[in-house]
């Protein structure tokens, strides 16, 4: 079998897309790649147009998640074009409710840090974890995954050692757990409480979300560049 004068190789893709040659090979099985003829010898064989769809696919990975990504060259492989944009629309409405969640925590956040430390937390004062628990809808679980962060430091109760949350402590796991609903990263959340519990300043809570909304920015930017070079794609397979 004669090969074409446009094939390429694993490693020419491989070095396109940064990364490695058997990377390329699991694509061309997962069917990231166009389907895929082979010599004599059982060497794929590569063309310009398999080059295309793995930038292609690493673009919408960038923008939209592997799994998405997966989804949509397949589907487009398959000729369903209406099954690959219904992901991609899907896709937009997760980040436009992001956006829309973000900006919605800003306000409680706000409401939240101007909340008197020593304020009532709760007709008993001090909260329990299944208490405190309850009051945010979270699991006990998580209450300690963030006491082992540093976010929270309730006091233990003597004799028994269980854990009391007072109002300041409550309005601290509010704040993390509003963090955490727009899916700020747990590990960048400690500075913003320990600011807020050594000077009261929430500054540090505003950069909190700027730094959010720039990476929905991004991530929306980098859609429409996938989207872009989606669209030229498909319109040659």
């Amino acid at each position: 079998m004669d090969a074409p004068t446009d094939r390429l190789r694993p490693i020419d893709l491989a070095r396109a897309a940064g990364i490695s040659t058997q990377q390329v090979r699991n694509h061309a099985d997962e069917g990231v790649l166009p389907p895929t003829s082979r010599t004599d010898s059982g060497y794929r064989i590569l063309t310009d147009l398999h080059r295309r769809a793995l930038l292609t696919f690493r673009a919408l990975s960038a923008g939209f998640g592997g799994a998405t990504a997966r989804g949509v060259m397949a589907a487009v492989h398959e000729h369903d074009l209406p099954a690959a944009l219904a992901l991609i629309d899907a896709a937009h409405h997760t980040l436009h409710e992001q956006r829309t969640a973000l900006h919605a925590t800003g306000r409680a956040l706000a409401a939240v840090a101007e909340h008197a430390p020593d304020a009532p937390a709760a007709p008993g004062g001090e909260l329990r974890i299944g208490e405190l628990a309850a009051h945010l809808g979270v699991r006990t679980s998580t209450l300690r995954v963030w006491e082992d962060a540093g976010l929270l430091e309730p006091r233990r109760e003597h004799p028994t050692g269980y854990r009391l949350y007072s109002p300041a402590d409550v309005r601290e796991a509010r704040m993390v757990h509003l963090l955490r609903q727009v899916r700020y990263p747990l590990s960048d959340i400690p500075p913003v409480i320990l600011e807020l519990r050594r000077s009261g300043d929430s500054r540090a809570l505003h950069t909190a979300l700027g730094q959010r909304a720039d990476e929905l920015t991004q991530r929306s930017r980098a859609m429409l560049t996938a989207s872009a070079l989606l669209d030229d794609y498909a319109r040659t397979v």
